[in-house]
């Protein structure tokens, strides 16, 4: 017993000394470890007589509990300290203002698309979606584009797989689609009249040839079916959009053109919403001499419409040529975005330049 007590005083000791965290759990390992002489004693209590055994091995266990207790709260004291000792050391001071952080925000593009598919909403429009790598019968064929047409050679569209430069058409050729259009027929296979949707999307073309063109660009394709829709209702409809676009009621002309998806086709002007027409320029604009958004014109075109052509409404089962007709438009949400915040190169949108990107902060 005398060894037991002699033990304690000594790793009680080597634990008051202790005047760090580091200091204790060395006094702890050193007196109260696999090692220490404490538990070597009970380890090998089984090697005294039998008649030592009991006290031995109860003192030394209510021993080691009172050490283990006391170096417990020890610990606890000198844990308290050092923390007190390092927040005195590392203040700080909650009076300065914080470093700003950098937030990001919607690019310019993301801002439009969203605007467009809000008027469209507004007007009980339904925004879908459509593959970007489509078919060459989604893309041409369904839209009655034939064989031949300039849009199928591959020196203008972009062929994934399925046909080389100088084949034939190939229905099944993989391609990346040239207009939004092509969601006109996938549409049309799921959906039955009346049909009212936009869909907004990336597409491409082989086309960079100045500052208004671009390999890959955006627009927003709407599409109409319902019976008794006619050309008025197009026009209705583009000029309500419009209005809602650039503000205010301004005049829309129709232009006859072609499509081979739309009969009749036209192109739409708009009135400049900066001038209103006039091609003058604007009050301080000084060094112009004639107004810039729409170059002196008094109109700004801004889309291709046409009524739907019967040959693509005889291709979706469920939509019978004689009973519903349609029209369909698509607006380039780029030239949209150029028109609405006055920059001059469309490709400024695709060169993640940030000295740009700003200059048009949007909510995230």
């Amino acid at each position: 017993m005398a060894d037991i007590e002699q033990l304690a005083r000594d790793a009680r000791a080597d634990l008051e000394a202790a005047t760090t965290v580091a200091d204790l759990e060395a006094a702890k390992i050193k007196h109260l470890g696999k090692s220490g002489p404490l538990v070597l004693l009970l380890r090998n209590i089984k090697d005294l007589p039998p008649e030592q055994r009991g006290p031995v091995g109860k003192g030394g266990n209510i021993a080691r509990k009172e050490l283990e207790a006391f170096a417990a709260d020890k610990g606890a004291q000198l844990a308290d300290a050092e923390l007190d000792v390092r927040l005195r050391r590392e203040v700080v001071d909650v009076s300065l203002p914080p470093r700003a952080m950098p937030q990001g925000t919607l690019h310019v593009l993301t801002q439009t698309r969203r605007l467009l598919e809000d008027i469209f909403l507004g007007m009980g429009y339904q925004v879908i979606d459509a593959p970007e790598v489509e078919s060459e019968w989604y893309g041409f064929t369904a839209l009655n584009t034939p064989v031949g047409h300039p849009a199928r050679n591959p020196s203008d569209t972009f062929y994934i797989e399925g046909r080389d430069q100088g084949a034939g058409a190939n229905d099944d050729a993989l391609i990346l689609r040239t207009q939004t259009s092509t969601a006109q027929l996938r549409t049309m296979q799921k959906s039955t009249p009346p049909l009212y949707v936009v869909h907004p999307g990336r597409v491409y073309r082989r086309d960079d040839i100045d500052a208004t063109h671009s390999d890959m660009f955006h627009q927003m394709e709407a599409l109409a079916i319902h019976e008794g829709l006619t050309l008025a209702d197009l026009k209705g409809t583009i000029e309500q959009f419009l209005a809602t676009l650039f503000g205010g009621r301004l005049e829309v002309r129709l232009r006859t053109h072609f499509f081979p998806f739309t009969e009749p086709s036209v192109e739409a002007d708009v009135q400049c919403f900066s001038c209103r027409g006039t091609g003058d320029p604007l009050p301080g604009d000084e060094d112009s001499e004639r107004c810039r958004v729409c170059r002196g014109e008094g109109w700004i075109e801004i889309m291709g419409a046409g009524m739907v052509d019967p040959n693509v409404l005889g291709m979706v089962e469920g939509y019978d040529p004689d009973k519903v007709t349609g029209f369909a438009f698509g607006i380039g949400i780029d030239r949209v975005a150029m028109l609405r915040h006055d920059f001059p190169d469309l490709r400024l949108l695709f060169q993640n330049d940030l000295r740009f990107v700003r200059q048009f902060p949007g909510r995230p």
